[in-house]
């Protein structure tokens, strides 16, 4: 048996707009059911919300989102989940880096640490805490 895992990311109206700059960001394509789409509206406004989405990459980020519906309790948590991203290249990390610092919070900038020469953490504008480090031998991605 093999297992894969994805971060699966839950928002309040903001699943489609979240997935679309994590596109912008990494590339690749999002896939979206809205709550219309499968035929389980039950409140009006929520109808162009997501019950269902995904955005994939070609380098293998695979991210999942959903809008909770306002009939159901959300609450988005304090560092309830970081996304991990780990890489080879240096210049692929510094571009991800950059897309992601577009409104967000630096909790970490950028920058040589202990286990790595590139690592940083920061909250971005959705809410969503990314950890970025440039994988060396003998180190977890």
């Amino acid at each position: 048996m093999s297992v894969t895992t994805t971060t699966h990311l839950n928002f309040r109206g903001q699943a489609r707009a979240a997935l679309e700059f994590y596109r912008s960001v990494f590339g690749g394509e999002v896939q979206a059911v809205t709550y219309a789409d499968a035929h389980d509206t039950r409140e009006p406004a929520e109808a162009d919300q997501l019950m269902w989405g995904q955005v994939r990459s070609d380098q293998g980020l695979h991210l999942m989102a959903y809008d909770v519906p306002a009939r159901l309790p959300y609450d988005a948590g304090v560092n309830a989940v970081f996304v991990s991203v780990g890489g080879s290249d240096p210049d692929e990390l510094r571009a991800a880096w950059h897309g992601l610092r577009d409104g967000a919070t630096v909790v970490q900038e950028l920058a040589p640490a202990g286990w790595s020469p590139l690592y940083g953490m920061l909250r971005d504008r959705f809410g969503v805490t990314w950890v970025l480090d440039l994988e060396v031998a003998g180190t977890p991605a």
